[in-house]
């Protein structure tokens, strides 16, 4: 079983993590919103207790020489507060900074007045500490005018922010726990959508658990959604893929099998015939010795063309040259051509093809077997590559009597040698195999003059490296 995530816990996540970081971006600016809010409502709460006081100054002289006097109860300022949760405290002083009343503990305004204040009086509001406890402080410049005198007083009220944090933290609460159901009612919806979008992933992964072994048979699934179709037609390629394997695989066991059972029987026959001492014991070396030598080619060019299917499920191979597998396999096979005595020549080009090196190796030496053993004794046997901008020909033409219009219907087929006495008839199908394999393809054409078989022309076609990518 792997590790990763499912499907619903990826959605799960994929969509709440954004929403719950909204949300909680949502909350801080709800917050600091509703504070703001309540503060400008409240501060108009300093602002009457401040022009209350302001109205209950008296002033003796006039201007610098002017003293300030008042009389403010405390009781002055319980009309203004809320409840006991904060608390209200002032100060009257004098433009200079001088104490006239209230507490003395609440710092001095040392600050300036707005170019535009908020309301239609000399005001100013700040946050500042009072007794080690945040406050928010509305200062007002206050004209003071008697029959004795004039001057201006600074007048300082200040609140305690427990009620104002109080209210923002309660507005804030009541706004996520609302949000909170919005989530859970999100999570349930993506819960139930998507157990309902998975449903034909789970039904077509029951169709497949209820196979039988061995069925690679191409998955029908008419009401899959559409972002399962190209998951589909992957898993049916990869099925057709493992049919024509599995397909390959038995016909090679029962080809080898149907193959190779008329060889070891006659060369069962020929060992009895040899021990019964029915012919001499020179001959039946020497028949047995053609049994096994036919055997053994059979075995090899039965596991050659396994081995073709194995290299085409291999990754892309190494470049190789064409002409040099050509020519190698020429030279490795020279003493045939020398045994007959052909008029043998040989052309080639640079053609670089991307191929197992055997691959090439395994054709060329396939189709010159198979020209040399048909050529009569001094005939011509020709070989070319030649290669252009897109693709390489390997061009074998040999002197033999070639090809009759039934065989060449069959020629490609496996076990469809003309004379099986002295090939398998497989060789052909190994070179078609690898043709194919490699994106290209095999003629074997019949060279005719007045009427008349000079011989047979086999053509092979490949694309070169560069136009592969």
């Amino acid at each position: 079983m792997s590790g990763a995530p499912s499907l619903r816990l990826r959605l799960l996540l994929g969509i709440l993590l954004p929403v719950v970081a909204l949300i909680g971006i949502n909350g801080a600016s709800l917050y600091t919103r509703a504070l703001a809010a309540l503060n400008t409502a409240y501060d108009r709460t300093l602002l009457a207790s401040a022009k209350v006081i302001g109205e209950q100054l008296d002033v003796v002289g006039y201007d610098d020489a002017a003293q300030l006097r008042a009389t403010v109860p405390y009781s002055a300022l319980e009309a203004f507060e809320a409840d006991n949760r904060s608390r209200m405290v002032y100060r009257v002083s004098s433009l200079r900074g001088d104490m006239v009343s209230g507490y003395a503990e609440l710092p001095f305004w040392r600050g300036s007045l707005p170019p535009r204040p908020p309301y239609a009086a000399l005001v100013d509001f700040y946050d500042d500490r009072f007794s080690d406890r945040d406050v928010r402080v509305a200062v007002l410049l206050q004209p003071v005018a008697s029959a004795n005198g004039r001057g201006m007083a600074v007048v300082q009220v200040a609140e305690t922010l427990e009620l104002r944090r109080a209210l923002a933290r309660q507005i804030l609460l009541d706004t996520l726990w609302r949000q909170a159901v919005l989530v859970l009612v999100i999570a349930l919806l993506v819960l139930l959508v998507v157990q309902h979008a998975v449903r034909p992933v789970r039904r077509i992964s029951a169709q497949l658990q209820a196979r039988a072994e061995g069925d690679l048979e191409p998955i029908v699934a008419p009401d899959a959604p559409r972002e399962l179709l190209p998951v589909l037609q992957a898993t049916n390629a990869v099925m057709a893929r493992l049919s024509g394997l599995l397909e390959n695989q038995k016909r090679f066991v029962r080809d080898t099998a149907h193959q190779l059972r008329t060889p070891l029987a006659v060369l069962k026959t020929q060992v009895q015939s040899a021990q019964r001492g029915d012919v001499a014991p020179a001959q039946a070396l020497q028949e047995i010795n053609a049994t096994v030598e036919r055997a053994t080619i059979l075995a090899n060019q039965m596991l050659s063309l396994a081995k073709v299917e194995q290299l085409r499920q291999q990754p892309q191979p190494d470049v190789n040259d064409l002409g040099a597998a050509v020519r190698a396999m020429a030279l490795e096979l020279s003493a045939l051509i020398a045994e007959k005595e052909l008029d043998f020549g040989i052309t080639t080009a640079p053609a670089p093809v991307q191929s197992h090196e055997w691959m090439l190796r395994e054709l060329a030496r396939n189709l010159l077997h198979n020209a040399i053993r048909h050529s009569p004794p001094g005939g011509a046997l020709d070989i070319t590559v030649v290669a252009d901008e897109r693709s390489c020909a390997l061009v074998i033409s040999d002197s033999g009597p070639g090809v009759t219009a039934e065989l060449h219907a069959r020629l490609f087929q496996p076990f469809s040698a003309g004379d099986t006495r002295n090939g398998s008839g497989l060789g052909l199908a190994i070179c078609r195999e690898i043709a194919q394999a490699l994106g290209g393809s095999i003629q074997m054409e019949n060279r005719e003059k007045h009427g008349l078989v000079h011989g047979l022309t086999a053509t092979v076609r490949l694309p070169l490296a560069q136009n592969l990518r």
